[in-house]
This record gives C-alpha cells, sequence and structure tokens, in this order.
C-alpha cells in the first residue's frame, strides 16, 4: 500500500512520549508499505536525521517551524474559532508538499499523527479514496482542560477556550476520518462522550524490551555506588512534566530525606525550563537536559519515580524503567493509561506521605525491588510490545 504519512514533529530521535509512538509507527508500517512521510521540525537540530528516515520511507518531507513564530501566530488566533494548536503546526510550504503528493500519488491510506495535522487534509483541494486514520495520541482538549485546575487567570481562561475549542475540532475529525486511533480504554471513553465515529481503535504505546533491558547496563547497575538514587524522566518543557518535578521536590522529597538523608534525585530531559534549572543549586538534585541515552541513568536509580498531577495517557517513562527492571512509584493520574495492579508491577500513591512511604520502602529493601522488577518486565513483555500493539492498524490497513 501507499501510505502518506503526516507528523507534526520529525518522528526522529524517538526521545519524548510522541515521537516514540509516531517513531515506531513509522517503522512497523513501512515493512509491508510504501511510506511517504510529510511533517514538521520544530528543533532544528532533528534535521540531522532526514537520511535516518528514509531507510523506511519512500519519500521524505521536512519542513522546519521556528517556534516563536508559531507561538505568536497562535495568539493572532485567540480571538478566531480555531483552536491555537491549529495555526501553530501549520504551514503553508507543507501544505503544498501534501497538495502535490495529493495530486500526483494514489494513496491507499492517509495516516495523520496528531489532530492538528488534520488541517491539512480539510484544506486540500484533492479528493481520493484513501482510507483516513488520525492517531490522536492524547485527547489534548480533555489535557487542556486538566491544565485549567493548576492555572490561574488570565492563563485559566486561555486553556478553557482551547480546551473547548479542540474538543470540536476534535468531534469534525471524528466525522472525516474513518478509524480514530487512541492509545488507552481511558482516553477512548472520553472521547465517545462527544465524538460521532464509532471506528475507535485502542492502540497502546509500547516499548522496546531488548533495548531497554536489565542485562544491557549489568556491570554498571553493580558497581554503581547511588543505589539511593531515584530518577524521573521525561521533556521538560512540557507542562504535565514540569508541574509533576516540581510537586515531588516540593511535597515529596523532603520526607524521602528524612529517612533517606544522601538520597540523590536525578531529573533526565531535555529543555529544562528555568524553574527545573535552578534545582541544580539543591546538593542532591542533578538535572541533566538532553541527554543521547537515558538507559545508564535509568540503570543506576533505586527507584523510578513518577508524580505526574496531569494526564490519562500511557507514560514512555514508567514502561522503560518497567523494562529495565527498576521499580516505579507513581500517582494514579500517571497510570491512567496503564493496565497495572498496584502492589505487583507498580506502586500507586496520590498522598505525599504514602508516595515517600512506598519510595523509601523501595530503597531500603532490595528484596522488594527485584520481585516488583521482574512483574513489572513479565508485563512489559505481554502487554506493552509494539510488535503485538501495532498490529491492530495493520488490521484496519
Amino acid at each position: 500500500m501507499n501510505i502518506l504519512f503526516i507528523v507534526h514533529r520529525i518522528p526522529y530521535p524517538p526521545n519524548k512520549g510522541d515521537k516514540i509512538r509516531s517513531f515506531n509507527e513509522l517503522k512497523y508500517l513501512s515493512r509491508k508499505h510504501e511510506i511517504h512521510l510529510v511533517c514538521l521540525a520544530d528543533d532544528s537540530e532533528d534535521l540531522k536525521y532526514v537520511d535516518h528516515l528514509k531507510r523506511y520511507c519512500k519519500t521524505v518531507n521536512v519542513v522546519p517551524i521556528n517556534p516563536k513564530l508559531a507561538k505568536l501566530k497562535s495568539i493572532l488566533y485567540l480571538f478566531s474559532r480555531k483552536p491555537l494548536s491549529v495555526p501553530y503546526f501549520y504551514s503553508k510550504k507543507l501544505q503544498k508538499t501534501i497538495d502535490h503528493l495529493l495530486s500526483s500519488i494514489i494513496f491507499d491510506c492517509i495516516f495523520c499523527f496528531s489532530s492538528p495535522m488534520a488541517e491539512y487534509i480539510f484544506r486540500s483541494n484533492f479528493q481520493q479514496p484513501a482510507t483516513q486514520i488520525m492517531d490522536f495520541v492524547d485527547i489534548d482538549s480533555d489535557k487542556w482542560n486538566q491544565y485549567i485546575s493548576y492555572s490561574s487567570f488570565p492563563l485559566s481562561w486561555v486553556y478553557k477556550l482551547e480546551g473547548k475549542r479542540l474538543e470540536k475540532y476534535e468531534r469534525k475529525i471524528s466525522e472525516r476520518f474513518q478509524f480514530c486511533a487512541v492509545v488507552s480504554q481511558k482516553e477512548a471513553e472520553i472521547f465517545r462522550r462527544f465524538a460521532h465515529n464509532g471506528n475507535i481503535l485502542v492502540v497502546p504505546n509500547g516499548v522496546d524490551s531488548q533495548f531497554f533491558h536489565p542485562a544491557m547496563f549489568k556491570e554498571q547497575r553493580a558497581r554503581s555506588k547511588e543505589h539511593r538514587a531515584i530518577i524521573f524522566t521525561g521533556a521538560m518543557d512540557y507542562f504535565p512534566n514540569i508541574d509533576g518535578v516540581l510537586y515531588f521536590q516540593k511535597e515529596i522529597l523532603p520526607l524521602i530525606k528524612k529517612e533517606v538523608p544522601d538520597v540523590k534525585f536525578y531529573i533526565v530531559g531535555s529543555n529544562p525550563t528555568q524553574k527545573i534549572r535552578m534545582m541544580r543549586e539543591e546538593e542532591n538534585i542533578e538535572v541533566t537536559g538532553y541527554v543521547e541515552d537515558v538507559r545508564p541513568y535509568i540503570s543506576k536509580a533505586s527507584v523510578s519515580v513518577t508524580p505526574l498531577r496531569i494526564g490519562k495517557g500511557i507514560q514512555n517513562k514508567i514502561l522503560e524503567a518497567m523494562a529495565m527492571g527498576v521499580p516505579v512509584v507513581s500517582t494514579s493520574y500517571a497510570i491512567a493509561g496503564l493496565e497495572v495492579e498496584n502492589g505487583k508491577e507498580i506502586f500507586i500513591e496520590d498522598q505525599p506521605q504514602r508516595f515517600a512511604n512506598q519510595v523509601v520502602r523501595l530503597i531500603k529493601d532490595k528484596d522488594l525491588r527485584k520481585d516488583i522488577s521482574i512483574q513489572a518486565r513479565q508485563l512489559v513483555e505481554k502487554k506493552y510490545n509494539w510488535e503485538v500493539n501495532l498490529t491492530r492498524i495493520e488490521k484496519v490497513l
């Protein structure tokens, strides 16, 4: 099949949630189909990976955008009826590229990744009989509605407005696209409240369990003296991650330090904001910024923490830690999209003292860490395998 694959960010390197998912979908589909990739790049550093993507694609078309200009363009749409994320990710140059491809190639499938990319299909003058699939990744309207509770005016007003607009836009997408993919049953339930399309595909995220494997850094882990290390991984310019880390620093970490004074907290992720960077001033906190490979950091941690207060999707950071044999303590918000059992594969706590207690317990109890890690690894191999989960898209094709 010929597939037009439209993505809001260049799907390589797979170093953040949306890019991990889009790259694995692209790689999987390329085995049996010819992929014509069109995407944006909001980080100039990512342009050097274009040749890498050519391994999987018949054609690769990447259009750079300037994030600052894109934000300004979004602000100008504040008093329109469009969601602000649509103009942010809209490029006339990319539209011309898509229109050219649609006029010159007969596609069997048009695969859009992230709701703002539907705009290119809505604005296209070319009609094709291709099956149209939208992978929402997140139900963005729900995410923006969650932001309201953690913001003050005028941002709370902007978030409320964006949530309403996105819900209408997502409904419009559901009317146009034959299939709509989401990452979890929770997301599917939210989508069904307002969507008109009954063809909802639940396609959970996965993890490369061979790449993220405990044995990969076994010797380093044995040599490491930092058995009292805690880690958080994730893009540190993403609001839910920023909020979660600041909450952990203020409400939970001091409680842990009372029991484990020499504990070290690693914050591993790209583009840390000023508030996150300032945390380096604390002796027991290390903020790494972007790293080429998160595995060495995960491997020397006793516990991976996911103290998020926003979100219902599947957190790749949790799956990666589980695959690496590092036990996870998480809030219920962060695991809403995962099928896990509290106390078996993971510990789930929303109250700061109870969250801290479980972290301390894992740091001090080597046997407990081992038991939880084995169960978690087995769960990942069984339920969160890209090879298995992406067959749901292949069946539709």
